[in-house]
């Protein structure tokens, strides 16, 4: 008996066109330094600052920062007589995503981050923990960027939401300074094993690795308790959240433009999720 090969997947031709116009965007160094300059700066620059920093003319400049803003890599805004050059967040991550599809990395990930910080202890959320978590909650919240729930859900709400068995914190020093839960996404039985992930860093101890250590614990969990699927919406602005989700073998689905407010603001979210060995594997 001959084995059958498998095809090969084909990206579909819409996608590859669309991916094609961005990566001809940036077939010219001038305008791929441009987008790196307005990414790198909080609140982006106008066009005549731009044109300083690059060493380039104004019309040269403008024509550059028309042909990004065409294909949504720039935003702009007109401030008096100056334009304001803003980048796109949701390019942040889908710029990536694009490149990861036509290179054919969006395959499982590694399992979770490899360099937790020996200091930090993740366990099972305690009664006593609550008034902490309710408090990292309403720091999130704060950022404008974590969530978008605009207060912070009652205990009882919480408790009833996440799934008992898969509910962290994460200490240091005997502080509470971090927590992870999962919920289910559906009560629908075959949709047992996927859940929707939420993790909190307290304010004063972002970027510590304290994110590492929770978000390792919640996918391990995971895996030993059979779910099969974990996802999470995040806002595009919240890149150190992205970036995390990434680490722990979470991959880009997708992004959901202006699907929801935030302080009369609309919004996009990217859709991650991380699917489980045990799916990801053929045994065909």
């Amino acid at each position: 008996m001959t084995a059958t090969v498998p095809a090969a997947p084909v990206l579909p031709e819409q996608e590859a066109a669309t991916y094609a116009e961005w990566f001809a965007s940036l077939a010219e160094p001038t305008r791929v330094r441009l987008l790196h300059t307005v990414a790198t700066t909080p609140g982006g620059l106008t066009v005549g600052r731009l044109t300083e920093l690059l060493g380039i003319s104004q019309s040269t400049c403008s024509h550059h920062v028309r042909k990004l803003a065409d294909v949504g890599f720039l935003k702009l805004h007109k401030e008096g007589t100056s334009t304001r050059v803003v980048v796109n967040e949701a390019c942040c991550v889908g710029l990536p995503h694009a490149a990861d599809a036509v290179m054919g990395l969006l395959a499982p990930r590694p399992c979770c981050p490899p360099d937790v910080p020996a200091d930090i202890t993740v366990r099972a959320l305690q009664p006593d923990d609550w008034p902490a978590v309710r408090r990292i909650y309403g720091e999130g919240i704060a950022t404008g960027i974590a969530t978008f729930e605009t207060a912070v859900p009652s205990r009882a709400s919480l408790d009833a939401k996440w799934l008992p068995d898969h509910r962290w914190v994460a200490e240091l020093d005997g502080e509470v300074v971090g927590w992870t839960a999962l919920s289910p996404v559906s009560t629908r039985e075959y949709y047992a094993g996927v859940a929707e992930s939420s993790i909190h860093v307290a304010d004063g101890h972002r970027g510590n690795g304290i994110g590492k250590a929770l978000i390792r614990r919640q996918v391990v969990a995971a895996d030993e308790a059979g779910l099969w699927t974990l996802q999470t919406a995040i806002l595009t602005e919240n890149r150190a959240g992205i970036a995390l989700h990434h680490q722990a073998g979470y991959r880009t689905v997708g992004i959901r433009e202006r699907i929801a407010q935030l302080g009369g603001t609309w919004h996009d979210t990217v859709l991650i999720e991380r699917r489980a060995d045990t799916v990801n594997r053929s045994d065909c």
